[in-house]
């Protein structure tokens, strides 16, 4: 589906399984930083929120709770992300000498911190997924692997036009992904009917009759449903 579906159901399953100070935590915390964050980035890399916990609750050295910006479990590895800006990190000597003591006590408790300038990640977000991308490629695996597990909800012939769609730089034409893929053009236009309904695919309405003639592609390229 697209990012602003899977987005709202992933924030709604968490604020449904979360009550008192870690419910407003997610409600306060997960703000247009982080929200493009996962948007910009991890949408991008995954194409999925399997995993991934937004404003993680966690104790640091005094046995004080505070939230993480994101977890990531994966394979029994615990990646936090921290979204850095100055505004919030910079200014205050204290908050920012705070906020390096939790990232080493997190260290030491065997979590894998991973710091992301807001800026950079706002002017550059190529450059913080492909850094990302290298960080976290030998979990990326584990990953798709416990998704498909946990949800397939596209067919074959459901994939083979998505994968279609993105060799044609989003675009797909039934007639012509008929051909490829050795099926009937009714069946393709069948099954692209159920990807629009699946969000997947968009219509294209041509001239004044807005006849489709084609549809594009929404989701991610990276995304586990894919395989």
């Amino acid at each position: 589906m697209s990012f602003e579906i899977e987005h709202d159901k992933w924030i709604r399953w968490h604020l449904s399984r979360r009550h008192g100070e870690r419910k407003d935590a997610l409600l306060r915390g997960h703000g247009f930083g982080n929200k493009m964050f996962v948007e910009k980035i991890w949408w991008s890399l995954m194409g999925q929120f399997v995993g991934l916990h937004p404003e993680y609750e966690v104790l640091d050295w005094r046995g004080r709770s505070y939230f993480v910006d994101f977890m990531w479990n994966v394979g029994g590895n615990r990646f936090a992300f921290e979204i850095m800006d100055y505004g919030s990190h910079g200014k205050d000597r204290s908050k920012y000498r705070l906020d390096l003591n939790r990232g080493l006590f997190l260290q030491s408790q065997q979590f894998q911190v991973i710091s992301i300038s807001y800026d950079e990640m706002n002017e550059n977000p190529s450059f913080i997924e492909a850094i990302l991308r290298n960080m976290l490629a030998p979990y990326l695996a584990s990953a798709t692997e416990k998704y498909i597990l946990v949800s397939r909800p596209f067919c074959k012939i459901e994939r083979q036009l998505m994968r279609f769609a993105i060799r044609h730089n989003r675009v797909l034409r039934p007639p012509e992904a008929a051909r490829e893929l050795e099926l009937h053009k009714q069946t393709v236009i069948k099954y692209c009917r159920m990807l629009v309904q699946k969000d997947r695919l968009r219509p294209v309405p041509t001239g004044t009759t807005g006849k489709i003639y084609h549809y594009e592609y929404l989701g991610s390229i990276q995304s586990p449903d894919l395989l």
